[in-house]
């Protein structure tokens, strides 16, 4: 019999991020899948009870190790608060989302625990008595279906793959749990840097859409020459109103280290494809790209992937996406941002 433990932190205004509520709907998932398996739910945060309400109809059993120790990101205290939730709930499985938090600490709490883990995890499936799960390799080109007989097990679910929970929310009895933290501690968080790009935000996990600027937006128009800041200007102008997400193929994002003039606000943070990102949006439009392997890679997991180029040869039109438009990507996103402005 198999003791689930879904394993969640806070954010930090006290709730539970997307990710989170879908990795629950991974963990409930597998309880429901495992005869026999029971759902405990352990949260890490300053403080936990408003997240645990948010999930109440999830569990009848709520851990929580809470405090300011637990407010931020640390490596020590992380780890430490699994390892005790863990315990304290005697997991075998722990489901946790892929959050760069859990990332961090998770394998040193497996570690500690005599324990596995695996990450990225965008699979689970049970056969019988017997749990397997799914994860990518090799950039997203192949999947392996994989089974541990180690326990603790440790599933990081990556954001996107599995269905949020759809339960409902109620009040939650929440048993303190203590976490054995070093004495004294080495680290000290005295604040937070986001990254920025020119001062533009332009990456939004969470943003419906994913908009995809190829290299053809730097390069010379029907003119005869280039118009960088145009493109610039409309493509900031469309992320503005949409409030959609900027994605960029690895030649458009190179051509910085080429001496090559290029979007003000692009950064290597923005690339999707080869050592880029695998972004999952509901919806994806690509435009002034090329539509090679390694970019298509890029977005393989974008629901409804939709382009603009003016060749229609181009690879994008070979199955590569779902709709494209034989269009001036120029004058395409300037009429849309005049219709987005008019609504």
């Amino acid at each position: 019999m198999e003791k689930i433990l879904y394993l969640a932190h806070t954010g930090p205004d006290g709730t539970l991020p997307k990710v989170a509520i879908e990795a629950l709907g991974a963990a409930a998932g597998l309880a429901k899948a495992l005869a026999g398996s029971t759902l405990a739910v352990g949260l890490v945060g300053e403080n936990v009870q408003a997240a645990a309400d948010g999930i109440g109809g999830a569990s009848t059993t709520f851990l929580g190790v809470s405090g300011p120790d637990f407010a931020a990101s640390r490596y020590a205290t992380d780890a430490a608060a699994a390892v005790a939730l863990a315990r304290a709930a005697g997991a075998t499985l722990v489901v946790a989302p892929m959050t760069a938090r859990f990332g961090r600490a998770l394998p040193g709490a497996a570690q500690r625990l005599d324990g596995g883990i695996d990450t990225h995890v965008v699979g689970i499936a049970a056969e019988g008595n017997r749990v397997f799960i799914q994860r990518w390799y090799y950039r997203q080109r192949m999947v392996a279906t994989l089974a541990r007989a180690q326990r603790p097990w440790f599933l990081l679910v990556d954001s996107g793959a599995f269905e949020p929970w759809q339960g409902c929310a109620g009040s939650a009895s929440v048993q303190a749990v203590a976490a054995e933290l070093p004495k004294p501690s080495r680290t000290r968080v005295v604040g937070v840097e986001a990254a920025s790009a020119g001062g533009a935000q332009t990456i939004r996990p969470e943003a419906p859409l994913l908009f995809v600027a190829g290299a053809g937006w730097t390069k010379k128009q029907s003119d005869g020459q280039p118009h960088v800041k145009e493109a610039a200007e409309l493509i900031l102008g469309f992320l503005e109103r949409s409030q959609a997400s900027l994605g960029s193929s690895k030649s458009l994002v190179d051509q910085s280290s080429e001496g090559e003039e290029v979007l003000p606000f692009l950064s290597h943070l923005n690339q999707v494809g080869q050592t880029g990102a695998t972004p999952r949006h509901p919806k994806g439009l690509s435009t002034c790209c090329h539509g090679e392997e390694p970019h298509v890679v890029g977005w393989r997991f974008i629901k409804e992937r939709r382009a603009v180029n003016l060749d229609p040869n181009c690879g994008w039109a070979r199955g590569k996406a779902d709709v494209v438009y034989v269009a001036d990507a120029f004058k395409v996103v300037a009429r849309v941002n005049e219709l987005l402005s008019e609504g």
